[in-house]
């Protein structure tokens, strides 16, 4: 009510006052003077009143100016401000204090003061810069005075000053190359600089490299390296265009582009004239002239073509001109019609419409362009500013270089030219850098220590962040907190934690699959993305998830030796150095609008960074650091100029260390993995988003966030051509439908060509390998995740290869076929013995089960023939072979089922199985393309391969489903787990007492002598071969001669052994041999055996030749008539084979057995029933092998 009241009081009041005013007015006849209310001032004629806010303001309100008279002209000292029309004086706190008190508004005027925001303000106050750009070496305001009146900077302690302002170590003072852009640095000094294979400026002393010489750039300080230069021809590469003058080139892009680069300005000649904008008029020899200037009376154009009889006759008045949206003038062809600036003229010729200036080849604005109606206008990205031309936008800070040169890190100023050296103490050159700005550190890559070390922008405090690495570069991920690095020798892209400092244990492997040669990396966390080169056998450019996901080749094309990469955050481009085609190319983050930039200074581009609208590269040839306009290549300038190699480059923000700085090029990103708790690893994928990952040697648990260690988990060895991927089985088939590779490790292949086959003992973590590059079985111990080299179990000669591999995890022993030499052959573990099973004619795979010594092939059919291809199964000492199905087309990839009572194999597109006796057999049909299979349990796993490989899995009965795809190739699939390779058999233990081999067999065992030797009991073995009655083995052990021919005065045996006699005896040269001659235990002919275990003969049956030599002469008369002849050796092997041939078909036809066959063994059995032991030894007897046939 109080509140009511008073507002009626106030009303009550100014009614009153302005009734009065009303009543002066009315009354001003009168003689009275008006009576002004509160707040007025009443005029000296007494007639009118004004507000006193209006006295002394410099206007007269009063009609008498009585209000303006007896103002003070000064006013009072210290604390008053005089306005400027000086008759008013108001309080110096109102000034400035955004509300106008003076008339004029003077106490308004001229208020800006200095600020961190606005430190400078130029062109008319119309803009304002940071402290960062006066002074900085760089104009930024069109007028200059940015940069007027700027006093020489001084040099912090620890840097010299250069006689043109510069500020460069003191490390580099006087150490022979010029740091300094004026070289005074190398001024004054005392030493001569040693320059061993280059030359020496005789001015300055400074060392100069012979590429340096007629480069175009004067080194030497009189200019002497630029004297006296011959102009040479030039063979121009692809992407450049020859001048005419024979001794240059430039990029393709520059010609006809408007700016004459060459020398001869040829490359502006024979150019199709650009169409000129509409509110220009084209002469006829292509300039564009001003649409005033045409049919002025006047030619200017060359030609004369803006002038003409039309000019007059035919103008924008006369009849049937053309209706113009815009503007219509007078030209010699008539009118025409014309656009304003801003407008594109349509194909009517008469309709302006709006030009979309964004949207041009050429970019107008360098950042961000907002297209207008008749315009646009340029924006920059937060923390750039625009440049005064309206189009260009400059960092606010002063960015650094950081270059690797040598042995140190080097910090350069790219305005104001200051240079910084790091020390890095590293006895070997310094290859790689990257820094981290949130931590202000700088990491580089050090080859002597195999490791990733750091240091401190401020030089404090140094470290490691990763040990025992052979890293051919380094990213560093400042979102996610992570470094990767690549390791060129074994093929991977690896990342840990930057606050990790311990060594590689505590990593992981991000891509391990068909990385052949990966060179360089490059990272985009913003996106979650990482780019890397390859220089393989197919250079290209990948992309992928910085977890190793959605990979994909981005290039392929217009590569050769695609080396460092760099990423354009501005522009969303990726940049690369190929140093086979001289150039530096980009294109987009899609891998289209491929660009290449290949000059004459770029003879040899290492490294590339990109900062704005420039990029900066390291050349191996000159030895420099230079930089150029990204979009054109040109303005090129040269930053740095050393004799020492500069390798890693990296454009990086201002390390002014008190003053707190966003990193533009580490701009703050919110991290994904914030929210995430992962016990380990946290890694970015594309979008970006967390992931969690392990550390190798850790498995990923079922909440997807926690690393455990794996307890004996079943796995899956698959083998490519150069590796073994070890695929974890855990999880499944839960985790199916994969578009990457599953929890894994890779297993790296040392000295290994081409891998045909694997095998893998658990118990012993021995890996056998089949190599058809090197010939060999190649025999490895897994410990801890890497696969140390033993010496090969099997070197095979003469080009053959092994083609089917299997080992008996019981005894060791390798179950083995050859290409050239298709037998099945056991060799022990050592690879010293060696015997054959039977004969084979185009051999496949091999499986054992040892438990129950069964073994099972297929077998092709012979050579040459092409099949019928058959899946048989025998024991494991060779016996009891026989046919479990015949009716494959072509079966491989055998596997036995866990309880070994099942076979499986791969067919083409089918999945075969069989019971071991050949009964119940089952198939089921899958996707084509099948590779290889395995068994782990209950699971079966098969691969296959079209455009990418893919892994299946089929559990029981249940419907394939597909476990993973990723792209690679695979040779075969090999299932292990802890019920895997489980059970005994009677070589189990003490290799069944056996001297050479023990080979299995249902409920027992067989020794078996290595085939150059033979059995004295029923486990030893000695050297040689027993030889027929009344004959003698030469030293060899391979010959056997008659009793007769030894001591005889004849050397007979080939090393003269027979004739090592008491008695030295001369005898003449012997005479040729009689059929009843040597006895040969192997054939004369070389054969394709191997080093460390001697193979026997391919196709003889030593029995038969040691009976038909044991026989004399008469009985080997054909009935016993006609007359005995001497023969060559070589004819009486031969006889033999062809009496082995034919008693081997009696045998045969005798015998009339399908699908059982078994093979002449000089064995000794142990068997708990001794009548089926003996009945076995008999029958085995009888047989001869089937290689005779």
């Amino acid at each position: 009510m109080d509140f009511i009241w008073l507002l009626s009081v106030v009303a009550w009041w100014t009614c009153a006052s302005l009734m009065g005013s009303l009543h002066a007015h009315a009354d001003a006849s009168d003689s009275a003077p008006v009576k002004c209310g509160l707040g007025s001032f009443a005029c000296r004629d007494g007639r009118e009143c004004v507000p006193y806010g209006h006295v002394c303001d410099g206007e007269p309100d009063c009609a008498d100016g009585s209000d303006e008279e007896a103002c003070s002209e000064q006013c009072a000292p210290g604390g008053q401000f005089q306005c400027a029309h000086g008759m008013k004086c108001i309080d110096q706190s109102e000034v400035c204090d955004g509300t106008a008190q003076c008339q004029d508004r003077s106490d308004e005027q001229d208020c800006w003061k200095p600020s961190e925001s606005c430190a400078h303000r130029c062109d008319d106050n119309t803009r304002c810069l940071l402290p960062s750009l006066i002074c900085d070496g760089e104009e930024d305001c069109q007028d200059g005075t940015d940069e007027a009146a700027c006093e020489s900077e001084k040099c912090s302690g620890g840097k010299f000053h250069c006689d043109n302002g510069q500020c460069v170590a003191t490390a580099v003072r006087c150490d022979g190359q010029a740091d300094c852009l004026d070289g005074s640095d190398e001024k004054g000094c005392t030493e001569t600089p040693v320059c061993p294979s280059e030359q020496l400026c005789p001015s300055d002393r400074k060392c100069l490299l012979p590429a340096w010489v007629c480069d175009g750039e004067n080194d030497c300080e009189d200019g002497t390296d630029e004297k006296d230069c011959l102009a040479t021809q030039v063979t121009c590469s692809e992407y450049q265009w020859a001048c005419s003058s024979g001794i240059q080139c430039v990029p393709t892009s520059w010609r006809c582009d408007g700016i004459k680069d060459c020398s001869d300005y040829s490359d502006e000649e024979g150019c199709v004239p650009l169409g000129c904008p509409s509110h220009q008029f084209q002469c006829g020899t292509g300039e564009c002239l001003d649409l005033a200037l045409v049919c002025n009376n006047t030619p200017d154009c060359p030609d004369g073509s803006d002038e003409g009889d039309a000019c007059l006759t035919a103008t924008c008045s006369s009849p049937g001109h053309p209706q113009c949206t815009h503007n219509c003038y007078s030209t010699p062809n008539g009118p025409k019609c014309s656009c304003q600036v801003g407008f594109e003229l349509q194909a009517d010729q008469m309709t302006c419409v709006d030009a979309d200036e964004c949207k041009a080849l050429n970019p107008v604005c360098s950042h961000i362009c907002e297209n207008t109606q008749g315009s646009y206008s340029c924006h920059c990205h937060p923390g750039y500013l625009l440049e005064p031309d309206g189009h260009h936008c400059k960092i606010a800070v002063e960015p650094f270089l950081l270059a690797a040169v040598q042995y140190e890190l080097v910090l350069l100023g790219l305005r104001k030219l200051s240079l910084e050296v790091i020390p890095t103490n590293s006895k070997t050159v310094v290859m790689w850098v990257d820094y981290d700005w949130q931590e202000q550190k700088l990491f580089w890559v050090s080859l002597d220590a195999e490791s990733i070390k750091w240091s401190s922008l401020d030089k404090s405090d140094k470290g490691t962040v990763a040990k025992g690495v052979q890293s051919d570069c380094i990213a560093v991920d400042w979102v996610g907190r992570n470094l990767y690095w690549i390791d060129g020798l074994r093929g991977q892209i690896c990342v840990i934690a930057l606050d990790t400092t311990v060594t590689t244990q505590n990593s992981t492997v991000i891509l391990d699959e068909d990385l052949e040669q990966p060179r360089f990396l490059a990272v985009m966390p913003q996106k979650g993305m990482m780019f890397w080169s390859e220089i393989g056998s197919e250079p290209q450019i990948e992309r992928a998830g910085m977890d190793g996901s959605e990979r994909r080749v981005l290039i392929r094309d217009q590569l050769s030796w695609p080396g460092s990469l760099a990423v354009d955050f501005l522009d969303s481009r990726i940049y690369w150095t190929d140093e086979k085609l001289h150039c530096i190319g980009s294109a987009t983050l899609d891998g289209e609008d491929i660009r290449i930039l290949q000059m004459m200074e770029t003879p040899r581009p290492f490294s590339v960074a990109v900062l704005d609208d420039t990029i900066y590269w390291s050349d191996t040839e000159k030895r420099t650091v230079q930089a150029a306009d990204k979009h054109t290549g040109k303005n090129r300038k040269t930053l740095i100029k050393q004799t020492g190699q500069p390798f890693g480059l990296k454009a990086k923000p201002c390390l002014c260390f008190e003053q707190i700085v966003h990193s533009l090029l580490q701009e703050s990103a919110s991290n994904p993995c914030a929210m995430l708790r992962c016990s380990h690893l946290c890694l970015l994928a594309p979008g970006p988003r967390g992931v969690c990952h392990c550390p190798s040697g850790l498995l990923m648990a079922e909440d997807g966030l926690t690393c455990l260690a794996p307890t004996d988990p079943p796995f899956i060895l698959l083998l490519s051509p150069t590796t073994v991927t070890q695929l974890y089985l855990q999880g499944l088939p839960n985790r199916v439908g994969l578009k990457q590779w599953p929890d894994h490790r890779v297993l790296l292949l040392p000295n290994v060509n081409e891998a045909t086959a694997l095998e893998y003992v658990q118990a012993n973590q021995g890996l056998y390998l089949a190599d058809a590059g090197r010939s060999t079985v190649a025999h490895f111990r897994l410990k801890e995740g890497v696969l140390e080299v033993h010496k090969p179990v099997i070197q095979l000669q003469g080009g053959d290869v092994v083609v089917a591999l299997a080992v008996d995890w019981i005894t060791l022993s390798l179950y083995w076929s050859g290409r050239q030499e298709p037998r099945l052959h056991v060799t022990s573990p050592s690879g010293v013995y060696t015997v054959v099973l039977f004969d084979l004619g185009t051999p496949g795979n091999i499986a054992l089960y040892p438990p129950a010594g069964r073994l099972c092939f297929t077998d092709l059919g012979p050579q040459d023939q092409g099949g019928p291809a058959q899946v048989e199964c025998a024991f494991m000492d060779g016996r009891n072979r026989a046919l479990v199905w015949g009716k494959a087309l072509k079966p491989f990839s055998l596997a036995f089922s866990r309880d070994g009572d099942r076979l499986y194999w791969a067919d083409s597109e089918v999945i075969g199985s069989v019971g071991i006796d050949g009964s119940e057999y089952k198939e089921f049909e899958t996707k084509g393309g099948i590779k290889s299979l395995c068994i782990n349990d209950n699971m079966l796993f098969w691969a296959t391969v079209n455009d990418t490989m893919k892994v299946w899995l089929r559990e029981d009965m249940q419907p394939e489903q597909l476990w993973f795809e990723v792209k690679t190739d695979v040779v075969s699939l090999k299932a292990y787990g802890k019920d895997v390779q489980k059970g005994t058999n009677k070589c189990s233990v003490k290799n069944g007492g056996c001297e050479h081999l023990c080979l299995a067999f249902p409920g027992g065992r067989t020794c078996r002598c290595s085939w150059d030797h033979h059995s004295i009991n029923e486990t030893a073995c000695v050297p040689g071969q027993p030889c027929p009655l009344n004959t003698k083995a030469c030293e060899g052990g391979l010959i056997c001669l008659p009793e007769a021919k030894f001591c005889d005065g004849y050397p007979d045996c080939p090393d003269g052994s027979d004739e090592n006699c008491v008695e030295n005896v001369k005898k003449p040269l012997a005479p040729p041999p009689t059929l009843g001659g040597p006895v040969l235990l192997m054939p004369t002919r070389a054969l394709a055996v191997p080093i460390t275990t001697q193979l026997p003969p391919p196709a003889l049956d030593k029995t038969l030749l040691r009976e038909l030599d044991s026989q004399h002469c008469n009985e080997q008369r054909c009935g016993g008539h006609g007359r005995c002849v001497t023969m060559p050796v070589s004819a009486a092997v031969a006889g033999a084979i062809i009496l082995v041939v034919r008693k081997r078909k009696q045998v045969n036809k005798r015998r009339g057995r399908v699908g059982t066959k078994e093979t002449v063994q000089t064995e000794m059995t142990t068997r708990p029933e001794q009548s089926t032991t003996q009945s076995s030894a008999n029958e085995n007897q009888e047989e001869l092998p089937s290689s005779a046939e």
